[in-house]
């Protein structure tokens, strides 16, 4: 049965009628009813679903802000809007505004969103808990999705919350406005964000002081985090220890989330695979405001008010050059570099590492020649040390190297720089490399240990895996398993080590040690360390 069916026949087998209120705090679980009994959040009652098995409540497409439409279009999140009786909240809220979800690259349909529904109507987040009172204070898990900051929605069927669930965590995962919906900035609207209006959220878009326009997808993202602290107690989950986790532009999102003093005292613990900004240039608000004000022209406006009226269509269609978070001096006040090395980030645990195949060199290699004249132009005189760690004698050489310098260059010398600052001031990090290259057939047969793979295995989703296009073995069903059950002890108490799993040594700078989960786990000393270091020199200056 295709997943989407699949999904679809599991909702209609867990929806029956609603039968009364909860007059408690807690979660009922009723054998009787496939339907939960109703809890109390911001905004009203609502009501989800409990999975075939009994043991796990789920929430899907709860509203933690009002609709960002109309007037409320490039302005931070505002607060829900209260309803009455009881809502239903027993499916994913929509995607937020992107392109039509189409297979690519090695990302099949399991990879990515639904095809609908799409629209700014898109802050909602969902919750998975297998709690059975208020009082259990389990441990909470908030992930973050990626897609470079212009794609990506909770709704992705690896992004699944059940299995964590039923590890002890409570699973919440979140949306955020992408691309120029969630990141566009202008000077008018960083004039307004400073205007105070009577009775306007002081989370929200008109705080005296402020001044700032273009992190709206990261104050979606703090939002969802008060609302995490606010609200998940009556699922049975610990406001005090919440860990925020998140792949790709979601690792980049909680690198900028553990260094925004707008989201100090929302977690404690971070894991972030395969992204961070040590090196990224986030713009700055004057470069962002100016990218908005041709974003403006191109789309044939000549007022914020004509902006906001415009359908979202056209904007998806004409802006462009929105490439996500900005230091805005509010979020951002400072670039992340220069937060780390000052010790002003939010002390965190951190779990981090990429993946071995994940390089993005697109198109076709350089050859030899060309590569190297590349190298010298990008890095002068350090260019010769940089070909000792990735050479380029031959043809055939330097394609290989192409690959593996996109892929530290991109990632994972990004994360190797986070963990080394973390181990240099003294706090917790373990570093991982996935290196398990994922059985597959047909066009996705050569990418290994892409990017992304590593997911399902963290959550333990391999279910959703499309097993015709990647026909797994009992290697993958035992990695998962390992895999997961360090993502959720990390969880529980900041340590990912536990009965019956390899031993994962914390990170230091001295011996550099991580954990390899690939066709075997097992702790090992860091093998490019040396390449990985030459960036850090480079990454971890302000």
């Amino acid at each position: 049965m295709p997943i989407r069916l699949l999904i679809l026949n599991q909702r209609m087998k867990t929806a029956v009628p609603l039968f009364g209120l909860m007059c408690l705090v807690f979660l009922a679980f009723a054998p009787s009813t496939r339907e939960t009994s109703p809890v109390k959040v911001s905004g009203g009652l609502i009501s989800g679903t409990v999975n075939p098995d009994g043991d796990v409540q789920i929430f899907k497409g709860i509203p933690f802000a009002a609709p960002p439409v109309g007037d409320l279009r490039w302005k931070a999140p505002q607060p829900v809007k209260p309803w009455s009786g009881v809502r239903k909240c027993d499916r994913f809220g929509a995607s937020p505004v992107q392109g039509a979800p189409n297979p690519f690259g090695p990302w099949s349909a399991e990879y990515l969103i639904p095809k609908e529904p799409i629209s700014e109507d898109c802050l909602y987040l969902n919750v998975w808990s297998g709690a059975k009172s208020a009082a259990e204070k389990r441990p909470v898990l908030v992930w973050i999705y990626g897609g470079g900051f212009n794609s990506g929605g909770s709704a992705v069927p690896i992004y699944d919350g059940e299995a964590t669930a039923k590890k002890g965590i409570v699973f919440v995962s979140i949306n955020y406005r992408v691309g120029s919906f969630g990141f566009f900035a202008h000077p008018e609207l960083t004039r307004e964000s400073g205007e105070s209006t009577p009775g306007e959220s002081t989370r929200g878009a008109s705080t005296p002081g402020r001044s700032a326009s273009g992190n709206y997808g990261l104050m979606d993202q703090i939002a969802a985090l008060q609302w995490v602290k606010q609200n998940i107690a009556v699922f049975g989950g610990d406001p005090d220890n919440v860990t925020i986790a998140g792949q790709s532009a979601g690792s980049m999102s909680v690198n900028c989330l553990v260094a925004s003093p707008v989201a100090k005292n929302l977690f404690n613990k971070a894991i972030a695979e395969s992204g961070a900004s040590f090196a990224r240039p986030h713009a700055s608000l004057q470069q962002a405001e100016e990218a908005g004000l041709k974003m403006m022209q191109a789309l044939g406006a000549t007022s914020l008010a004509e902006l906001r009226a415009k359908p979202a269509s056209e904007i998806l269609q004409k802006a462009q050059g929105i490439r996500g978070p900005i230091i805005d001096g509010y979020v951002l006040p400072q670039s992340i570099a220069s937060i780390f090395a000052a010790g002003k980030a939010n002390p965190v645990a951190l779990l981090t590492g990429w993946n071995e195949d994940e390089g993005m060199a697109f198109g076709p290699k350089k050859k030899a020649d060309e590569y190297r004249k590349q190298l010298e132009q990008q890095y002068g005189d350090k260019a010769q040390t940089l070909l000792q760690f990735y050479p380029g004698t031959t043809d055939a050489e330097a394609a290989e190297s192409q690959v593996k310098l996109s892929r530290d260059q991109v990632f994972g010398a990004q994360n190797y720089t986070w963990a080394t600052i973390q181990a240099q001031q003294g706090r917790p990090v373990y570093v991982y490399r996935f290196t398990r290259k994922i059985p597959a057939t047909g066009q996705y047969a050569h990418y290994g240990a892409f990017h992304t793979g590593e997911v399902a295995y963290a959550y333990d989703n391999l279910r959703f895996i499309d097993r015709q296009l990647r026909p797994l073995e009992s290697t993958d069903d035992k990695l998962a398993r390992i895999i997961s059950s360090y993502w959720a002890n990390f969880t529980k108490t900041g340590n990912p080590n536990g009965p019956g799993l390899p031993q994962w040594p914390a990170y230091s700078t001295q011996d550099k040690q991580i954990v390899e989960l690939g066709d075997q786990v097992k702790a090992k000393p860091l093998a490019d360390a040396a390449a990985l270091e030459f960036f850090f020199g480079l990454m971890s200056k302000p």
